[in-house]
């Protein structure tokens, strides 16, 4: 009996994760206590940044939140560091929070107009490398303006629906119908190769748009969570960020295009599938259909989203308020001005955004004993006493190899409070200040793109219901990945390299 009761406690923790992965989080509660209470603090608080890179590595696993939050709550049950010190780092970031509370969740209410304009690019492009072109441009953007998770989240709105469609009809079955597109029994003998080969279009389509989000999402202070959050540090407001990168994010962007119409053209790395005609036949069908449908009220709403857009983009160039006060007043705009007036209608646009602002918090516990226990100090010091030449490099280095195997926030954020340290300390100048900021930007944001663990968005696509219907798994999606990669990394390093 007493078994049975531990089985069952055993199996509701962490869900259905695997065993093993239990077993790991369970010994590191248990171990850091007694080297905590050994009196080996330095080893112990490094154990924690370890153990909490650990569950970001494995989020495919196990979302971090859970795993990393239960070692954040010992560490301020042990002393590591205290709930004040939690509550002051997440007050110095609450434009942060604010921004992935209501920027994301007003985007959401903009999701009509851009599935409208990705549907037609998708359906009146038939040049697969300008598609791929257009697709990572308009994506990178989009990202620039609005928010990287937003922009894949309607990418993958795009292909869940494209694909449903030409699943429906593979299926012998119309438009108007029901119909599972999770498993391929019903799809006829002559319509598979067809479907293997939309799969394939359509894995490289998004790939080429999640990059995309990354060319376009670290060029703006609201692109990436950490943008906003090393903005806030260095006092730079929207236009002041998108100068200070551009001697870095120009040339990549340039490079990462250059990269996707090559990649198309050759057809390296699983790139360069075409739309099959019967395919494309059938989307276009489907697209003449929905515009028939589609009344005037629908039309309206396109109008106010689009309006509402050019609003969006003139509050941010000029600064008119905090960004995440810009985002709840886009809210407000789309949701009365298109009739959007129920509570569940509104509370829905939240789901993406929360448990991402949830982990935010677990990562500000984790820095705060990073802060309490000096943990980063050896490593500041080791670049703060290079030459200034070197110092950019090292730290777009060492901020892309980290980024790659854990998270690009959790990364920006040790880092830039290091170096807001370093010069409140008199230790660098405000001019050395600046640009550390910018290899810390660029380093997070550019070479993360080699893993879903970096970037939120990747991760996002990976775990989306878009991803096993096109069988785009982790280590396709990490092959796929590999000439962005490089490409972007030789850049963003030759840029920081030449500028700095």
């Amino acid at each position: 009996m007493a078994n049975s009761v531990f089985n069952s406690y055993r199996e509701n923790f962490l869900g259905s994760s695997a065993d093993w992965y239990k077993n790991t989080i369970l010994v590191f509660l248990i171990i850091n206590p007694i080297v905590w209470f050994s009196g080996f603090h330095f080893v112990a608080g490094w154990m924690l940044v370890g153990e909490f890179i650990f569950t970001l590595a494995m989020a495919l696993k196990c979302y971090p939140l859970q795993p990393g939050g239960l070692l954040a709550l010992q560490a301020v049950a042990i002393g590591m560091t205290s709930p004040d010190t939690v509550l002051h780092e997440v007050e110095s970031q609450l434009e942060v929070l604010l921004l992935l509370i209501f920027m994301v969740a007003g985007i959401h209410f903009m999701r009509d107009l851009l599935l409208f304009i990705f549907s037609k690019i998708l359906i009146q492009i038939k040049n697969k490398a300008l598609l791929s072109f257009l697709f990572c441009f308009f994506a990178a953007v989009m990202s620039a303006f609005l928010d990287a998770l937003t922009v894949t989240a309607v990418l993958i709105s795009v292909g869940v629906g494209f694909y449903g469609v030409y699943h429906k009809v593979a299926s012998g079955k119309k438009f108007s119908e029901d119909h599972d597109h999770s498993g391929d029994e019903g799809i006829h003998e002559y319509s598979r190769e067809d479907l293997e080969n939309f799969r394939a279009f359509l894995r490289s389509l998004v790939m080429h748009g999640a990059v995309g989000t990354a060319l376009g999402g670290v060029c703006t202070l609201v692109g990436e969570p950490q943008n906003l959050l090393i903005a806030e540090k260095a006092g730079w407001e929207f236009m002041e960020f998108f100068w200070r990168m551009a001697p870095v994010t120009m040339p990549v962007l340039v490079a990462g295009l250059a990269t996707c119409v090559i990649l198309e053209l050759t057809g390296w790395f699983s790139y360069g599938s075409k739309l099959p005609p019967e395919v494309r036949s059938v989307l276009s069908e489907f697209d003449a259909e929905q515009e028939q449908k589609r009344t005037d009220r629908d039309r309206a709403k396109l109008v106010v989203q689009a309006l509402v857009g050019l609003v969006l983009v003139f509050s941010l160039a000029f600064h008119i308020a905090a960004v995440g006060l810009v985002g709840l007043m886009i809210i407000v705009l789309l949701t009365s001005l298109n009739g959007v007036i129920e509570e569940h209608q509104i509370g829905h646009a939240f789901e993406e955004a929360l448990p991402f602002t949830a982990l935010l918090v677990v990562f500000f516990a984790v820095v705060a004993v990073i802060h309490e226990q000096h943990l980063f100090q050896p490593i500041t010091d080791l670049v703060l006493n290079m030459s200034t030449d070197a110092q950019p490099i090292v730290l777009f280095a060492a901020n892309g190899i980290l980024s790659m195997i854990s998270d690009n926030v959790f990364v920006a954020t040790v880092y830039i409070n290091e170096m807001v340290a370093a010069l409140n300390n008199g230790v660098i100048t405000r001019e050395q200040f600046d640009i550390l900021a910018v290899a810390i930007n660029t380093g997070t944001n550019l070479p993360s793109v080699a893993t879903p663990n970096g970037q939120a968005a990747f991760l996002f696509l990976l775990t989306s219901a878009l991803a096993p219907l096109i069988r785009l798994s982790y280590l396709k999606m990490v092959q796929m990945a590999i000439p962005y990669t490089i490409v972007l990394s030789l850049v963003g390093g030759a840029a920081i390299l030449i500028v700095y």
